[in-house]
């Protein structure tokens, strides 16, 4: 039962309070990795959702690039970072697959998960770009890889990756195969960032990705992406959530279960809403479900979760909630109150590291911060 986040639930937005992301100032946040930016990232997780606890603390798989002096070229050079994040700091592991490894020309965004003896991690991740081409496409394609875990003086190391298997692919019916979208960022189409989910209620598994539709006349399309896992594959099943003539990008969506209710968060800017309609806050939104198939509800009243704070509306990007309901994030570009100048101004404002953590607290199909 796909369920549609309606101009409607949007426009009430503007009627009511907005939760905001707690503030970050600018340059107050230290590189955790100098001479690299970072972006969207995620942990290992265990099967019911929660942050492995591995050699004293979590493993965190993170999007990164060189310092470059245009931090929007990051995205066309993007590999994912392995780093061990504990009481004590940031370890950097290093780049996660070897080179040359992954089917893309750039890794994207993803999951990962371990098995309960902590012997072995899958991950999920985007292929973006086909390997070896002369100029970056938009072509995105969903693959999975397994590799061994092993600790070492304290240290993991995750050696021997599988062969990376391609998850489920766009099947030009539902989801769209044409990733172009306009080619300037906050158009292109989506089949991306898949988001592994195992249902407690028959411990069926899911991959949730953010994705395109492909029967839609409007170029703001958007729609949080299902496959159902059995026999050994996954298949493609109607989105969850349709954001049709509404907004472009649901990115990064992700499911929590939470007090006996399913949760699909996701993250959007204000800026890929649709034109001359309502819009929302660069934020996290989210909606519930008494049952993962749906009918969802959008969370206070409008799909609104919390938002970038009006003089600092993109100081942070891409949330992603834990399952002991922590967000994290990672720091964009605090101190401006809209997009840079020119580059020069974009560097010197680009974070590129993690943001500090916050909570929420979840009631219902009511959500604040905690």
């Amino acid at each position: 039962m796909t369920t549609i986040w309606s101009r409607d639930a949007v426009a009430a937005i503007a009627h009511r309070p907005i939760p905001e992301v707690p503030h970050i100032a600018a340059q107050s946040m230290a590189p955790v990795l100098p001479g690299h930016d970072l972006w969207d990232y995620w942990p290992v997780q265990e099967r019911d959702g929660r942050t492995a606890e591995i050699a004293g603390g979590a493993l965190q798989m993170l999007l990164s690039a060189p310092v470059l002096p245009d931090p929007e070229s990051r995205h066309g050079l993007a590999r994912i970072r392995l780093m061990h994040e504990t009481p004590h700091g940031w370890r950097d592991l290093g780049d996660l697959l070897p080179d040359g490894f992954a089917p893309g020309s750039r890794e994207w965004s993803g999951s990962a998960i371990v098995t309960p003896q902590h012997d072995r991690v899958t991950l999920y991740f985007t292929a973006a770009g086909h390997r070896g081409e002369a100029e970056p496409s938009f072509d995105q394609r969903l693959f999975e890889t397994s590799a061994t875990l092993s600790i070492a003086d304290g240290v993991p190391r995750l050696a021997d990756w599988s062969v990376p298997v391609e998850s489920v692919a766009a099947d030009g019916q539902i989801y769209s195969r044409d990733m172009t979208g306009g080619g300037a960022i906050g158009t292109i189409k989506a089949f991306r960032d898949p988001a592994w989910f195992c249902d407690p209620a028959d411990g069926a598994e899911y991959l949730v990705f953010a994705a395109s539709l492909a029967q839609s006349s409007s170029p703001w399309n958007g729609a949080i992406g299902v496959a159902r896992g059995g026999g050994g594959q996954w298949t493609l099943e109607p989105p969850l959530i349709t954001a049709d003539g509404v907004n472009n990008e649901l990115e990064r969506p992700h499911l929590v279960h939470s007090d006996q209710r399913y949760y699909c968060f996701w993250s959007t800017q204000r800026k890929v809403f649709a034109d001359g309609g309502p819009s929302g806050p660069t934020g996290l939104y989210g909606m519930v479900a008494e049952h993962l198939a749906g009918p969802w509800t959008p969370l206070n009243g409008t799909g609104l979760v919390c938002g970038n704070p009006p003089d600092a509306p993109i100081q942070a990007y891409s949330w992603l909630v834990l399952g002991d309901l922590s967000v994290i994030s990672f720091v964009d570009r605090p101190g401006l109150t809209g997009d840079p100048v020119d580059v020069a101004e974009a560097r010197r404002a680009f974070g590129g590291t993690p943001a500090a953590p916050f909570r929420i607290v979840l009631d219902g199909n009511r959500a604040s911060l905690a």
